[in-house]
């Protein structure tokens, strides 16, 4: 059974969010960060440490105690990663990416969880709550742990993926309701939205896809380690196949979108050239009677009808022939 832990999971500022020690007889103890600094690890045969990287502490204790050597240190706190997977001498660094499911926050700005994996410890790293590693942690809790440091990554990897699967099912989701709302007429779609998607859909596509080459890396990797064993092969196996389904998933909801786009862009064309039509259509019957009325109203001499009562009329009903005239034209020419 877990016993009750001590450390503050919550607050941003602790370096320990949750940390346990498996002893050999398959009991585990719920560690503090005291335990950590004062070498109570070495009590257990293996552990499980996950981390604030952002706590000065655990830079501190990662440099001075945890027994990692300098490359590995700052692989897990370098600021900037991507998904990758390396054997470094008798563990594993592991950058993963998980869906931002924190209240307020754009889900498409993947958080990144760094992993150290030898065979008596896993340490991993984050610097904003991963719902994925309490998936983990429950399973830990409730004794359904794996019972190896390459269970404990794998479960990890799995966890990850549920976690993007609902999401990415949403994006294509979206991606359905736009192409009703472009096939209803009533409804007009705003092509913002559309970039938005595919801006969204984009940067997490962006994540994703190395993300399945650093599980299949670490499949053939792990085969020869002795860290994983077939059972947690399987698992990273088929977290892999998810993934890239996830990755071929975000291609196809892009080019979706892109289409969306393309006509969503012909549709106004086609409106503003409808537009212009009848603009032209109304130049085209007004230009003769403007160019009448231009002329009968220059200011000179010798202008016909000045003198009598009944030439403003004739005007008038000529001007109205020739514009019945010019629509009959039209008509006949199928322009209107």
């Amino acid at each position: 059974m877990v016993s009750p832990s001590v450390s503050s999971t919550d607050a941003m500022t602790a370096p320990l969010v949750f940390g346990y020690g498996m002893a050999a007889d398959g009991t585990i103890a719920s560690l503090n960060w005291e335990d950590v600094t004062s070498g109570r690890l070495n009590e257990f045969s293996r552990h499980w440490l996950h981390l604030n990287r952002l706590s000065p502490e655990v830079r501190t204790w990662l440099a001075r105690q945890s027994g990692l050597d300098r490359i590995a240190t700052e692989a897990l706190l370098q600021e900037d990663t991507r998904p990758r997977s390396t054997r470094h001498g008798a563990g594993f660094l592991i950058n993963l990416r998980g869906m931002n499911l924190n209240e307020g926050e754009a889900l498409e700005d993947m958080l990144a969880l760094r992993m150290w994996a030898s065979e008596g410890s896993l340490i991993t790293l984050r610097a904003k709550p991963i719902q994925a590693t309490r998936d983990v942690e429950l399973k830990v809790k409730e004794g359904n742990a794996p019972n190896s440091t390459g269970g404990l990554v794998a479960a990890l990897a799995d966890a990850l993926t549920d976690r993007m699967e609902p999401e990415v099912s949403r994006f294509d989701e979206q991606a359905d309701q736009f192409e009703d709302d472009l096939l209803d007429p009533g409804t007009r779609l705003p092509r913002s939205k559309l970039s938005e998607l595919r801006r969204r859909v984009l940067q997490v596509r962006r994540y994703i896809l190395p993300q399945r080459e650093a599980l299949s890396q670490l499949v053939r990797e792990g085969t020869q380690s002795g860290l994983f064993s077939d059972h947690d092969l399987l698992f990273l196996r088929e977290s892999a196949d998810r993934v890239t389904r996830l990755a071929e998933e975000l291609d196809t909801i892009r080019d979706r979108c892109t289409v969306l786009q393309e006509q969503v862009i012909e549709e106004r064309a086609e409106v503003m050239n409808q537009r212009l039509f009848v603009l032209s259509i109304l130049s085209a019957v007004f230009l003769p009677i403007s160019f009448v009325t231009g002329l009968f109203g220059v200011n000179v001499g010798g202008m016909p009808g000045v003198q009598s009562a009944g030439a403003f009329a004739i005007l008038v009903g000529a001007l109205a022939v020739a514009t019945i005239l010019m629509l009959a034209i039209f008509r006949w020419r199928r322009w209107i």
